[in-house]
């Protein structure tokens, strides 16, 4: 391209801009000067043929009000999807304000986990507690000092429920046999910085627990259980 050229297409571009920026200052012209536009011709979206202006302007409306309904009906199954999370929630609520004591609340809690959140592989890891119930699967009392705990000290610090993959020896130490169908964990720390232990969820699903889903209901189920914890004993 010579420098001739160079000139010439730059000075189509800056009066293309102008003609664009006085096209935005005067949104009547073409009410105005309707001659021009039913000339202008447009190429299809879809093919090669040209339509006119105001029935690309129909398609590109047409084209943003899917898109609106695509994004309403994403926003609906989300609030469905949290009603129902919600309705479950408040049934593990109830359970737990049903339970006359501490041992009866974390029957109470392995029982809604697996009834009505389909939580077939749940740990519930008490730290330092005494746990008047038979072992069983649900419920891991361990000392303070137990090295296992020493793979969740970064959640402990956050003292946030956290989501995704977990380690190994991570999986192995809360659901012992069933490590190797684990494929996602939910792991929720219970009272300050998991002062109280913390409650693992497991899905053989890879995509069940992800990093990138909320964690809120999770959060407020870890509130729910501390509280039931540290209750008094004659609750």
């Amino acid at each position: 391209m010579t420098t001739r050229d160079a000139r010439g297409v730059a000075a189509m571009e800056t009066e293309e801009e102008s003609i664009a920026v006085y096209l935005q200052h005067n949104p009547d012209f073409f009410e105005r000067h309707q001659a021009v536009l039913t000339r202008l011709r447009l190429p299809h979206a879809r093919g090669g043929s040209t339509i006119s202006l105001i029935e690309r302007q129909i398609e590109v409306l047409r084209e943003k009000h899917a898109a609106l309904e695509g994004k309403l009906a994403e926003l609906v199954g989300v609030a469905r999807a949290n009603d129902a999370i919600a309705d479950k929630l408040h049934r593990f609520t109830r359970r737990l304000l049903c339970a006359g004591s501490r041992t009866e609340a974390i029957t109470q809690m392995e029982a809604s986990l697996r009834e009505d959140f389909d939580a077939f592989h749940a740990v519930l890891v008490l730290i330092g507690a005494q746990v008047d119930l038979a072992p069983q699967r649900f419920v891991h009392a361990v000392q303070a000092d137990n090295p296992n705990l020493k793979s969740f000290e970064s959640l402990f610090t956050n003292g946030k429920p956290r989501c995704g993959q977990a380690r190994d020896s991570q999986r192995e130490f809360l659901f012992g046999s069933d490590a190797k169908d684990i494929g996602s964990v939910a792991l929720v720390p219970l009272g300050e910085k998991g002062s109280l232990g913390l409650l693992a969820l497991g899905s053989t699903d890879r995509d069940r627990f992800h990093p990138g889903m909320s964690t809120e209901f999770l959060a407020r189920m870890a509130e729910l259980i501390a509280d039931s914890l540290t209750a008094s004993p004659g609750r």
